[in-house]
């Protein structure tokens, strides 16, 4: 039996996820040139490898991204070929341009044929109907190496329906990116730490150097990740911990009338057009004093432009009046297609990959972090001394461990759960739209009421599927 999308729900999907080209794509991790290890002694881990649990047999393809490190692939396409000779299965391993998963995914379930694993660095919530229940592999994983991630499990779990519709092996956290020495003569040597001080250090910053912050209000997912953190910082969210819209609050038009202040005295225009390679390129080219964005951007400078990635440092999580929190940069959701022609194998595999996640934070060259903070035991020596070549080496260590980092992170939906309805109000860019509508000349109150209301339409109609909560 196959899974029709209904025409409303695939003709929306397309537009949300990629038909332009602009949606949750890029996540402003432009790819980054392979290097070698800059410290010859932080060797990768060592392969593990358990006999899966039922003979396995047949082929087994997997739709991945293309990595932002390339590195990444390279590594990952020789170890899943060489688990699948080992217990006798044919891997075949398919690698996408980020932007064309979404619609990849799409078509594949429509047609009821395709790949027996699809990934994708966002939540897979709107296919929930689509694919398998991958609770005992998320269970057996914890059984294996400890507690997950709540930031994680949120990510791949809907508990309205308790189906855990992605398997969410890793993360990607999203710290601030600033300029030392564009930020040292504003008074603030170690970066901003709150929302006020990025205004403060940013407006002169803006005023002297002529040097602008990097922070969008387009229709990007960077731009999202920016909202989202804002509003949580000021005590506000879309919905509150019940699936129920709360867009329209003081603590919102409060957050809205800051990011109004800020894009009057240390932005410019070019954020209503920004990509989700803008905050990248403009960090890189020197025309940036700070951006919220994974150490990406700096591994890319690190190649091409090494004075500017010398003189890249990061803070966490900006406090405001409420809250300290940051959105994941990136979240990793497996799913296997009910279509799916090898199920054992897909499920065995994403076991194995997960007991190897070790690997994969090391080949991504510290960018993927592990959903259960045991699998990269490794990782605190490689934040305080950096294999890559960092200047200086501990340059990471603010990271401190996985679960440090998990502590100013927030999934998307917080304080409810990444549902159906949080993936379209991310894929309408409904936050970036609301933040731009002021600083272009709409009261903040009208704004935010508009932006309201479109949060109901989209709450009801996923209501209406019993796929959400609340009410």
């Amino acid at each position: 039996m196959t899974f029709e999308i209904d025409p409303w729900t695939r003709r929306r999907f397309l537009q949300l996820t990629g038909m332009t080209g602009a949606g949750i794509t890029l996540g402003a991790c432009a790819s980054e040139p392979e290097s070698p290890a800059a410290n010859p002694e932080a060797k990768a881990p060592s392969p593990v490898f358990n006999e899966p649990a039922t003979k396995l047999s047949g082929d087994l393809s997997i739709l991945l991204w293309s990595h932002f490190v390339p590195s990444h692939d390279t590594w990952f396409d020789s170890f899943a070929k060489g688990w699948g000779k080992k217990v006798g299965v044919n891997v075949r391993v398919d690698h996408i341009d980020v932007e064309n998963v979404p619609t990849q995914i799409a078509s594949e379930i429509s047609a009821g044929q395709g790949h027996d694993i699809v990934q994708y660095i966002a939540t897979l919530s709107q296919f929930e109907p689509a694919v398998l229940d991958l609770a005992d592999v998320t269970q057996e994983a914890s059984n294996r190496h400890g507690e997950q991630l709540a930031i994680c499990r949120e990510s791949s779990y809907n508990p309205h329906t308790d189906k855990f519709y992605a398997f969410a092996p890793g993360w990607v956290p999203d710290p601030g990116n600033y300029r030392k020495s564009l930020w040292e003569p504003a008074g603030f040597p170690d970066g901003p730490s709150t929302w006020d001080d990025l205004l403060e250090g940013a407006s002169q910053i803006y005023r002297s150097k002529d040097i602008p912050v990097g922070l969008g209000m387009s229709q990007e997912i960077d731009s999202n990740m920016f909202g989202h953190a804002l509003l949580w910082s000021y005590g506000a969210s879309v919905q509150d911990e019940n699936e129920n819209v709360v867009l329209d609050s003081p603590q919102t038009i409060a957050a809205v009338e800051f990011a109004q202040k800020l894009f009057n005295d240390a932005m410019t225009d070019e954020v209503f057009s920004w990509t989700s390679s803008s905050n990248n390129e403009g960090l890189i080219a020197g025309e940036l004093s700070f951006i919220i964005n994974s150490i990406s951007a700096w591994r890319s400078a690190q190649e091409t432009n090494p004075s500017i990635a010398n003189d890249t440092f990061f803070v966490p999580a900006l406090e405001g009046p409420e809250a300290a929190l940051a959105a994941q940069h990136v979240m990793y959701n497996y799913a296997v297609p009910k279509h799916a022609k090898n199920p054992d194998a897909a499920k065995e595999f994403l076991l194995h990959f997960t007991d190897n996640f070790g690997l994969t934070t090391y080949h991504s060259r510290l960018y993927d972090f592990p959903s259960w903070p045991s699998l990269a035991p490794s990782l605190d020596d490689w934040l305080g001394d950096d294999p890559f070549g960092a200047k200086p080496a501990d340059k990471l260590s603010f990271l401190g461990d996985v679960e440090t980092a998990a502590e100013w992170s927030a999934s998307i939906g917080h304080p409810g759960p990444s549902s159906p309805a949080i993936g379209e109000v991310l894929g309408t860019y409904t936050l970036p739209n609301m933040f731009a509508r002021v600083t272009r000349g709409m009261s903040p109150e009208q704004s935010v009421k508009r932006a309201h209301e479109e949060c109901e339409r989209i709450f009801a109609r996923w209501r209406q599927r019993d796929l959400i909560g609340g009410g």
